[in-house]
């Protein structure tokens, strides 16, 4: 018998206290290899299903996800220690982006007519199939519902491989979409490791493959779907710059960049990593931005005044930790946090470092976690350089009292799939999110994201 053919078991554990959770059977190989097909033996009916029956589906799952998003966020707490307030609107996120797609599915996939001589032409959008989704833990039910929300509107299936610190929330999503009425095995969740899934690419099953996660992972997806001759969509790293310019308010900024660092704990792809701030402001920027950070102090996740709680593990913060020592003994500064605190969990302090330069971790690696990196530009046009000479492009933002200088930095400067103007990056089911460089490739949310996965067909009608 190969690993792969054996039953794995999911054991969680609380980040916040590293006590036991609850474990989770797995499925073998021969099973996720049957639920994949399953699901594409119901695909088959629920292509032809029409807009109107798909978004009454939709829409019970967003009433199934507003009436158990106590419980969700508190799965969410207990599988990788997202504090209970975020949960809470991790839950109404994913809720509003099934009521989005199911008002404007059709719109996005509307028949598009063509004007050719003597020809009945037109554009027309068909589903591909089941899509496999590689989710990550970090928002363990938005990036499920980002890919999921779309793709079953447009007529495909799912088959979820969900983080396996997570298995309680990949098993609750599946359950959403069982409650809300969409066909049985239409959308499900296997329940492997991850040195299945490239069986589970090769599967003649599966149509597609979207991945959430590192570049690693980006890489070895994207050869297996390139061998297959499977489309991928990839959303992969970010470290986000924010361009703080000389003219900036700079209370607000450091609000707005404080914010930004600490989505998530620090723990999200579209987190600011990088503020490049201009010399001239540099001082009273670190200042304010020092005591923003200060805010978030660490408690305990299940409450809900808490806005800071552990990481997703103890080993996730020792590596976070590790960065910023190295980071510190290569010339930067600490002017807050950087201690690990004597208690049992995964936590880890709001942490800033300055006079961050090429060759620290905090410079030219992507820090997952509350650490804030500042460096500092000598004017606009340095500020820019700086933010684009990473590796990555998935968010950024620009900090200006002038919103005409914003908004053609942002535009035209920055290279990145986001760009903000005194806001911080986050994702709406209403624009296209995705990035450029190591950041990864396709778009999802909004028409562009529907479009990923359809057989966009041209029909010629000659009389």
């Amino acid at each position: 018998m190969t690993d792969t053919d054996e039953r794995p078991v999911f054991r969680t554990e609380d980040p916040a206290t590293q006590g036991q959770g609850r474990s989770y059977p797995g499925h073998t190989a021969a099973e996720a290899a049957e639920r994949a097909r399953s699901a594409a033996d119901a695909q088959r009916s629920w292509r032809r299903s029409g807009f109107a029956g798909r978004a009454h589906c939709m829409e019970r799952a967003a009433e199934v996800l507003h009436a158990r998003r106590d419980e969700f966020a508190a799965l969410m707490t207990a599988e990788m220690g997202k504090p209970v307030s975020d949960g809470l609107a991790e839950v109404d996120k994913c809720a509003s982006a099934c009521v989005h797609f199911a008002a404007n599915a059709q719109r996005y996939l509307a028949r598009e007519d063509v004007a050719i001589e003597n020809t009945k032409a037109f554009v027309t959008f068909q589903p591909l199939g089941v899509v496999l989704a590689v989710m990550p833990w970090n928002f363990p039910f938005w990036q499920v519902f980002r890919f999921a929300a779309p793709a079953l509107m447009a007529g495909n299936g799912g088959v979820l491989k969900h983080a396996s610190n997570v298995p309680g929330c990949a098993l609750a999503i599946e359950s959403v979409f069982r409650d809300a009425g969409f066909p049985e095995r239409l959308f499900q969740t296997v329940l492997v490791r991850g040195d299945a899934v490239h069986a589970l690419i090769d599967d003649p099953a599966i149509a597609a493959v979207t991945l959430t996660g590192s570049v690693a992972a980006g890489r070895s997806v994207a050869a297996a779907a390139g061998a297959a001759l499977k489309k991928c969509v990839l959303e992969l790293g970010g470290s986000d710059a924010y361009v703080v310019l000389d003219d900036a308010n700079i209370a607000s900024a450091a609000r707005v960049c404080a914010a930004a660092r600490m989505v998530n704990g620090g723990q999200s792809c579209i987190a600011g990593k990088r503020f490049v701030v201009v010399r001239a402001v540099r001082g009273a920027f670190e200042d304010a931005f020092v005591a923003a950070m200060r805010a978030y102090e660490p408690g305990d996740p299940r409450d809900p005044k808490t806005k800071l709680g552990p990481m997703q593990s103890v080993a996730a913060r020792d590596q976070v930790h590790a960065q910023v020592e190295a980071s510190v003994r290569a010339g930067a500064k600490l002017l807050l946090g950087g201690v690990v605190p004597d208690r049992p969990g995964a936590w880890y302090p709001p942490t800033v470092l300055t006079d961050v330069a090429p060759g620290q971790p905090a410079h030219d690696d992507e820090v997952f976690g509350p650490v804030a990196a500042i460096i500092e530009a000598d004017d606009e046009a340095e500020a820019i350089a700086i933010a684009n000479a990473s590796e990555f492009g998935l968010g950024s933002a620009v900090l200006t009292r002038d919103l005409d200088r914003g908004e053609r930095i942002a535009a035209e400067e920055l290279d990145a799939g986001l760009a903000f103007v005194n806001d911080n990056v986050r994702s709406d089911p209403r624009m296209p999110f995705g990035g450029v460089k190591h950041s990864g490739f396709g778009r999802e949310c909004a028409g562009y994201g529907i479009r990923e996965f359809v057989n966009i067909k041209s029909v010629h009608v000659k009389a």
